[in-house]
């Protein structure tokens, strides 16, 4: 498996399909955002590590953003789904178009019987 971190007890690592919910305060107002889409790089160590987090928007334009993890307006990370890759940093899913930018195989969660 790629580099991880460790996010409420969960264990979240590169090829992995996110949900973060970040709380915005726009004047007096407070609301969760929630971003989701595909982990596909985790950076640095200790308390400046962060992890970029890329979709797909309208009009099939990618669209990236950078959460440091130790940010104090993330409230809470949901995995839908783990992703098995082979490296850390899965930038040519930048040059992909369509289904196939947002396409990495799924780690099987069950273990085989004897």
């Amino acid at each position: 498996m790629a580099q991880y971190f460790t996010y409420q007890n969960q264990q979240i690592s590169s090829g992995d399909t996110v949900r973060v919910h970040q709380e915005i305060i726009e004047g007096d107002k407070k609301r969760v955002q929630v971003f989701e889409g595909l982990v596909i790089a985790i950076k640095n160590r200790g308390t400046g590590k962060s992890f970029t987090v890329r979709k797909i928007g309208a009009n099939a334009i990618g669209v990236e953003k950078i959460f440091p993890v130790l940010l104090p307006s993330l409230k809470k990370i949901e995995i839908k789904s783990q992703g098995n890759v082979r490296r850390n940093k899965l930038y040519y899913l930048r040059d992909k178009i369509g289904k196939a930018a947002t396409r990495v195989k799924e780690e099987n969660t069950f273990t085989k019987a004897k």
